[in-house]
């Protein structure tokens, strides 16, 4: 037994990269093989943008229903403070996990960042510098708060420009007032708090980066690198790639079955019992010919109207 624990081990340890903190492209291939398309150079699956733009127009219920019918329970996280409330988020995520400080691990971590690797001294940038567009920059900073921010206004304008995003933060930030006033960083945090992080092994420490693009935990969530990031009316939801099509699917049928619902019943032409059940075969055939009356003007793209049409017997 003793023997098998130390393979185990041996193999986890041979999974990291160049960097300890994050896992080889081979074992993120491994750990997102349901995801057959396009990739990122590291291995981070790259949800077409396409997709993306369509995600925005969803709701939280109509995405959260379909990953719970797929067995995915715990990829909701709520209760944030925001930026931009009225804003939606959506973007691919690259994570970061943050521990409480320990000196032996961030020293050994500094060592091989600064002298092996080139990188500069702070270690709360260097999963920023892996940002592109489209990314959000998904951290776990274990809910921390005074001396523990690692994001104000400097980091949050760099991170928007890379981006074009804002941020998941499970933790305190910083310089709020800045960051409001970058305009687009439409971001959800726990907390503010005006301290910053301290980042001395030798003095003062209070958080150590163990993982850059590894899965991570956000509050109640699961989140890999490269789930695709949905955030909107205080909650977000971290969507597997392979699921992200499925949703956006789903989410313009339910669109437009509401929509139809909705003005039937302004109408009157049928009662809310009729439109909050199973609709019957009169109601079906005229939902088919308002969808092809009315394809031009609906919030959904022409093509999609199109295969919903081909696909109805009514």
């Amino acid at each position: 037994m003793i023997q098998k624990i130390i393979l185990i081990c041996l193999i986890s340890l041979g999974s990291f990269a160049s960097y300890s903190q994050q896992i080889s492209k081979e074992y993120l291939l491994h750990l997102t093989r349901e995801w057959k398309g396009e990739r990122f150079p590291d291995g981070r699956p790259k949800v077409p943008d396409a997709l993306l733009v369509r995600l925005k127009k969803s709701t939280l219920e109509e995405v959260w229903a379909v990953l719970r019918n797929k067995n995915y329970k715990h990829q909701y996280e709520g209760n944030w403070q925001t930026i931009n409330p009225d804003s939606v988020l959506v973007g691919r995520a690259v994570t970061a996990t943050f521990t409480p400080g320990r000196p032996d691990i961030q020293t050994a971590i500094d060592d091989k960042g600064h002298e092996k690797e080139g990188r500069v001294k702070s270690q709360n940038s260097w999963p920023i510098d892996l940002l592109v567009k489209g990314d959000v920059y998904v951290v776990d900073q274990f809910d921390a708060y005074e001396d523990g921010p690692t994001i104000g206004d400097n980091l949050g304008n760099s991170i928007y420009t890379k981006t074009g995003n804002g941020i998941v933060y499970n933790g305190a930030v910083r310089d709020i007032n800045g960051l409001k006033e970058i305009g687009g960083f439409t971001s959800f945090f726990k907390s503010y708090h005006p301290s910053h992080h301290l980042n001395n092994a030798a003095t003062s420490l209070n958080t150590t980066l163990i993982g850059i693009n590894t899965p991570t935990r956000i509050g109640n969530a699961t989140v890999m690198p490269g789930d695709i990031v949905f955030g909107r009316d205080g909650g977000v939801l971290f969507i597997p790639p392979h699921l992200v099509e499925e949703c956006v699917k789903v989410s313009e049928i339910v669109r437009l079955r509401d929509m139809f619902g909705h003005q039937r019943l302004r109408e009157q032409k049928y009662t809310p019992g009729q439109i909050d059940t199973r609709w019957s075969d009169e109601i079906e055939k005229d939902f088919s010919k308002w969808l092809n009356d009315n394809k031009a003007k609906l919030p959904v793209p022409m093509e999609q109207i199109q295969e919903m049409l081909k696909g109805r017997t009514w």
